[in-house]
This record gives C-alpha cells, sequence and structure tokens, in this order.
C-alpha cells in the first residue's frame, strides 16, 4: 500500500439486474481498489438495486481517474451514482429557533470530533442562541421571517447557501415551514427532527397532551423535507419508554434527550453516504463495526 492511498465511497442505485457487483468489484479491483466495506439491497417491489462501496485506493488511482474510468459501468446498468472522497467533510448549515437542545447537542459532537462535518453557520429567525454560535468561532446568521416578507428570507437563505457551499441544511428544532420550491430544489439535503407523537397531538405542547392522555412512549422521527410537511422520507427514529410516575416536565426532558440523538444518527448516516431515498421511502445502510470509528473522527 502506497502512502498516497486515499479512500473513496461510492454510491450506485439502478434498476435490478445481473453482473453489477461483479461489474463494480472487477473494475475497482483492476483500478488497484481494495474494497474495504460493502452494503448492498435489491428491493424486489420496485426492481431498484442499492449500493454503497467503500475503497481504498492502494495504487494511489485519483478520484478524476475513477470517475472517468467508471463512467461507461455506469452508464451500461442505467446507473444513479457518485464517487465520493471519505477525507471530505460535508458542508452543512444548521437552522434553529428557540429550542435548543439539538443544536447544543451537535456544536458537543462537532467540537470533540464526534460529528464530522464542516459548519458552515447557524441561521436562525431569532437570537437567543447568537452567543452560543458565535463562541463556537462559527458565523450566525439572522433571518426574520414573517407572513409577509417570507420569500424575500427564503432568498436571503439560497444566497446564503451559494455563498457558503452548503451541501446540507439541518433543521435542527427549526419552527419555519420551507416552501415547496425551496424543498424542491434541496430535495434530499434537508433533514429535520420532530416528535413522534404526529398526527395524534399537533400543535403546542405535544408532550404536555401526551403526558394527559398517559403516552408510554417518547419518540422521535429524523427525515428528509419534501413539501409535505413532517411526512417526508425517513432516515432514523427512536423511542424512550415512560411509567406513570413521570411528570409533564419529564416528557419533555427526555423527548428532548431522543431528539438530539436521532438527529445527529441521521446526519451521521447521510454524511457518510449510507443513505438513499427510494420513493417515500430510505435505504439506510448501517455502519458495520470495523469502520464505525473512522466514519465517526471523518
Amino acid at each position: 500500500m502506497t502512502t498516497s492511498a486515499k479512500t473513496y465511497v461510492l454510491t450506485v442505485s439502478c434498476p435490478s439486474r445481473r453482473g453489477i457487483v461483479a461489474a463494480i468489484s472487477g473494475y475497482l479491483a483492476g483500478e488497484g481498489c481494495n474494497i474495504v466495506d460493502s452494503s448492498q439491497f435489491d428491493d424486489l417491489d420496485t426492481g431498484t438495486f442499492f449500493m454503497r462501496v467503500s475503497v481504498l485506493s492502494e495504487a494511489g488511482a485519483s478520484e478524476d481517474r475513477l470517475k472517468d474510468g467508471f463512467a461507461p459501468i455506469a452508464a451500461e446498468f442505467a446507473m444513479d451514482w457518485a464517487l465520493h472522497n471519505a477525507e471530505r467533510r460535508t458542508k452543512v448549515l444548521l437552522m434553529v429557533s428557540r429550542f435548543g437542545h439539538c443544536l447544543n447537542d451537535l456544536l458537543y459532537r462537532w467540537k470533540i470530533g464526534a460529528l464530522p462535518i464542516e459548519i458552515v453557520g447557524v441561521v436562525s429567525n431569532h437570537f437567543e442562541y447568537q452567543k452560543v454560535v458565535v463562541n463556537h468561532d462559527i458565523p450566525f446568521h439572522h433571518i426574520k421571517v414573517t407572513k409577509e416578507n417570507k420569500p424575500q428570507a427564503e432568498a436571503q437563505l439560497l444566497d446564503l447557501v451559494e455563498q457558503t457551499g452548503t451541501e446540507l441544511i439541518v433543521l435542527a428544532r427549526y419552527m419555519q415551514v420551507l416552501s415547496e420550491a425551496l424543498c424542491a430544489r434541496m430535495s434530499g439535503r434537508i433533514i429535520n427532527i420532530h416528535h413522534s407523537f404526529l398526527p395524534s397531538f399537533k400543535g403546542a405542547n405535544p408532550y404536555k397532551q401526551a403526558f394527559e392522555r398517559g403516552v408510554k412512549l417518547i419518540g422521535a422521527t429524523a427525515h428528509y423535507v419534501t413539501s409535505d410537511l413532517d411526512e417526508g422520507p425517513i432516515i432514523e427514529q427512536d423511542v424512550a419508554r415512560i411509567t406513570h410516575a413521570q411528570s409533564a416536565e419529564d416528557y419533555v426532558s427526555i423527548g428532548r434527550d431522543v431528539e438530539a440523538q436521532v438527529l445527529a444518527r441521521a446526519i451521521h448516516a447521510h454524511i457518510h453516504r449510507r443513505t438513499f431515498i427510494n420513493g417515500n421511502r430510505t435505504v439506510v445502510f448501517p455502519a458495520s463495526p470495523g469502520s464505525y470509528a473512522s466514519e465517526r473522527m471523518g
């Protein structure tokens, strides 16, 4: 293995047919690449094949060389594909309103290296977390949103996305509904988090509503944002069990913990190219035991 060896991640989705895996593995081997992790899934309902391959370029093949050489294979199998340099960190723009538990959790994970992303900025329609963000040496952007100025506010947000090279927007409890046009433009590149009481407990104080109904499970859902409010393809979910002895305040506290963990796991899966949108659902390949540490530290 040469000192110039680099790790790449190849993601592929295409119509299912015989010979896909052989073509991919044969090409990579021919280019001096060692497959260190591989996951695949054949959706028999839709006839779609999904694959994620992590490779070590032991012969020093460059990213451009691998892309150029793989293009004819991709064309032959009608692949939607991408090759990613595993060492390059995804540029992420965080958005928050007045609930800061997810933002604080993400900032901590980023600071200690547990979430290897490049945070290009934090956007909020309020000022509560300006000092927290600035103290992390991260740009803070206040974009006020009202019914009257919403188109202008979204235009300002899109300008920021372009200026910073944002690849992923994370709604870390950002409490404004994004327009259909923005959702379409950033399709597959916006992740949201919310409690899993929907659609039963809508509106204000959902945890209080759940407490009053004696709910025994508190959950959270992270999903890709679409124009269907809170109904995009689900990436990650989790639950925590509740007993009759816990208060409405306990519900809120436990719910916030679950939300923070679920959002972090969803981002982790996305930035390591382990998620594929499959119609209204997702294919999410788990991190293998041997690869998690290297993924965690980037």
